[in-house]
């Protein structure tokens, strides 16, 4: 199996948009540059705010179904409990060109 990831991108419109993938750099790669789902093409992304990592793809997806299933205000919970440990995995993962924000700085 391959190691997994979830993932929560703000888009420009103020929503969440969660995301599951076995190649983080690369999804991050394809929404940014306007190449992602479309929902992060038709709303770009303007930051990755969540993320937690699995030894299984198969977890991540099941825990981004689980995830897409809930409001905005629990979505909004869940990302800000979470702050620090982002910014200790977007390092880890060579992410620090994509921003890292708290809630609080909306």
């Amino acid at each position: 199996m391959r190691k997994g990831y979830l993932y929560i991108l703000e888009c420009s419109n103020g929503t969440y948009f969660t995301g599951s993938t076995i190649n983080l750099e690369k999804s991050m790669l394809a929404h940014f540059s306007g190449n992602g789902a479309n929902h992060t093409k038709k709303y770009p992304p303007r930051n990755l705010l969540y993320l937690e990592d699995f030894w299984e793809i198969n977890h991540a997806f099941r825990r981004e179904k689980q995830v897409q299933n809930w409001s905005h205000n629990k979505k909004s919970g869940l990302i800000a409990a979470n702050v620090e440990q982002l910014k200790v995995l977007a390092k880890k993962h060579n992410l620090t060109q994509y921003t890292v924000r708290t809630m609080t700085e909306h």
